[in-house]
């Protein structure tokens, strides 16, 4: 294997997406199939609508037109489609949405509803493909049912909490979707444990592949960036400062 480039490694880390709303600076700008220009908004940490980061055309910003609660990512789905995967309970849900096709809607609809929900996304419009994938799967790869819609996704690093039976086994895990093949790889991350970090306070927020080496990199917040080692599981080494 190559050996990864951390300078190249850590510009990339600042590029690669993390959970809304503290990362929403991160999240892709897209223009849709009919050529609108749709674009991102936090709004603020005070108010009904605390914490919530919405979409909406450039060219109306009073009119969202897809809101998300905490822990959502987007990510882009070719040739034009919009992707948010979330936490669910204990699965992992992965929708995509047809940006065209969201209708607006006014923000005193959610004001204060997503802080008494569960729900991570709010759209009047449903989404074009919806699946889960359980947080219980064991390591390993495991075959999963995609939708045709997101069949084109390559692959998605989903950094998740794992259920932990002991204090020295791994508190988190990087489940590693195949989209485009069916699959999901999940890897514990064996480092990451509740009698070496202060779980809560300390949790890996995104990860990434690198290019040139394939080794998966990210961050750990409180703890600061990281590289893996081959095996996607265990720590090679620190990579940036404590975050």
């Amino acid at each position: 294997m190559p050996t990864p480039n951390l300078g190249s490694i850590r510009q990339e880390l600042e590029r690669t997406t993390g959970p809304a709303p503290w990362y929403w600076k991160t999240f892709p700008a897209f223009q849709s199939l009919s050529g609108q220009r749709f674009f991102w908004t936090h709004h603020g940490d005070q108010g009904p609508v605390a914490y919530v980061i919405s979409l909406g055309l450039e060219q109306e910003p009073d009119r969202p037109r897809l809101a998300l609660n905490t822990y959502c990512r987007p990510f882009l789905v070719l040739p034009h489609y919009l992707g948010i995967w979330c936490p669910e309970g204990r699965n992992i849900r992965v929708a995509c949405f047809d940006p065209d096709q969201l209708e607006p809607f006014d923000l005193t609809e959610i004001a204060g509803w997503f802080k008494q929900s569960s729900d991570r996304i709010y759209a009047k419009t449903p989404p074009v493909a919806d699946f889960e994938i359980p947080l219980t799967l064991a390591p390993g790869m495991h075959k999963i049912d995609v939708p045709p819609e997101l069949a084109m996704v390559d692959e998605l690093i989903v950094p998740t909490s794992y259920k932990a039976m002991s204090n020295d086994d791994p508190a988190f895990a990087l489940f590693v979707l195949y989209l485009q093949a069916g699959l999901v790889e999940v890897l514990p991350q064996k480092w990451l444990t509740a009698s070496q970090y202060q779980v809560g306070k300390q949790w890996s927020s995104r990860a990434a592949r690198d290019e040139g080496s394939h080794r998966i990199f990210g961050e750990c917040v409180g703890a600061g960036a990281f590289l893996l080692e081959e095996d996607g599981c265990r720590l090679a080494e620190w990579i940036g400062n404590k975050l």
